[in-house]
């Protein structure tokens, strides 16, 4: 299989809040082909101003505003709204049934990690990332100080 330039992929953020935006930003940058679905017309604004991809305000659950998308030939779905249920619906439908081939959702809700993990849906959750990172910085200062007797 023939490696891909960071050019030729073509991804579609659904959510175009802080995160979301962001990430198309990201990934605009970096070459990629991005096409970002809100659907509050405002949220766009969020993006930088050398954003060179696509914004498409709309429901991004839609099958219509997915198809004018061309998620059939995405390369990747990243689903970043701030409802956990539309994010679960959108990357079952991009994996199911337009077979995406990279689909990945943001989770609020941590305890529902078994339930993406059970349909083998790729989650990034900012509060376990953000509880990690946490536990991650306290363990290495606290490495190094030792108990007085």
């Amino acid at each position: 299989m023939k490696k891909r330039n960071k050019t030729d992929e073509y991804i579609i953020v659904i959510g175009c809040g802080r995160l979301g935006s962001h990430l198309a930003s990201l990934l605009s940058r970096d070459g990629c082909s991005v096409v970002i679905i809100d659907k509050d017309v405002n949220s766009f604004e969020g993006l930088e101003q050398d954003f060179g991809g696509f914004t498409i305000e709309a429901d991004g659950i839609e099958d219509e505003v997915l198809r004018n998308a061309k998620i059939e030939q995405a390369d990747v779905l990243v689903a970043t709204t701030d409802d956990d249920n539309a994010n679960i619906m959108i990357a079952q439908i991009a994996k199911s049934i337009y077979k995406v081939p990279k689909v990945i959702a943001r989770l609020h809700d941590p305890n529902r990690y078994k339930i993406y993990k059970e349909l083998d849906i790729e989650t990034v959750s900012p509060t376990l990332l953000s509880a990690i990172e946490f536990q991650n910085i306290i363990a290495r200062d606290f490495a190094g100080i030792e108990e007085a007797d």
